[in-house]
């Protein structure tokens, strides 16, 4: 929309504005990039590759993993300009960990378009999604989202003794001490016993 049905005349596109100092009208310059931006010539945005993968690991997209561990994001974002596709520059692409709502959210890293982060993930085990969701002024509206499983430690990925549990321990530990005792006492206690005296009844 424009202010003035008058805004794309030609002979307000080539006007001088000061022509002493050769500076022409920016109707032009406006009316070119507005159309290239609608007709999607410029602006365009699309996700050309995502990974996500355990630290220290070769297996890219997994399906699941463990409540806390750490995990590696990627994704490779693509401008189109002028007729080619040319990697995106950005420092404010955002990455949410979301189950209901985000547990995480946090910047990624931009290395020539590609944009990556490591981070730890929460201890509350679900089903969560990696969800880029850049919607900028000038740009198309960019939504990439990937499922994965976040499960509990099985009973082997436990430490030995958790400090959190020291209390039951304290309490199984007192309870088994207390059996034995119990035990022990009911096994091997005897009453003393009891002496008893003959009366003789004395008849007249």
């Amino acid at each position: 929309m424009s202010a003035s049905l008058n805004f794309a005349e030609v002979k307000l596109l080539y006007i001088c504005y000061e022509c002493q100092r050769s500076t022409r009208s920016g109707n032009l310059q406006l009316i070119t990039a507005l159309s290239k931006w609608v007709l999607n010539e410029n602006g365009v945005l699309r996700v050309k590759k995502v990974e996500h993968h355990l630290v220290g690991s070769s297996k890219i997209l997994p399906r699941e993993y463990t409540i806390l561990d750490e995990v590696e994001y990627a994704i490779e974002i693509e401008e189109y300009h002028d007729g080619k596709w040319r990697p995106f520059n950005a420092k404010d692409v955002q990455l949410e960990f979301v189950r209901i709502d985000p547990f995480v959210r946090i910047n990624l890293n931009n290395q020539n378009g590609r944009f990556s982060t490591r981070f730890k993930l929460p201890d509350v085990y679900g089903v969560y999604k990696f969800l880029v969701d850049y919607n900028r002024i000038g740009y198309t509206h960019l939504n990439d989202v990937k499922q994965v499983s976040v499960r509990p430690l099985l009973h082997t990925q436990y430490e030995r003794f958790i400090r959190s549990a020291y209390p039951y321990y304290a309490s199984s530990f007192s309870m088994m001490v207390g059996v034995v005792l119990f035990s022990f006492v009911f096994l091997y206690y005897r009453e003393p016993a009891k002496v008893t005296t003959a009366t003789t009844k004395k008849t007249n």
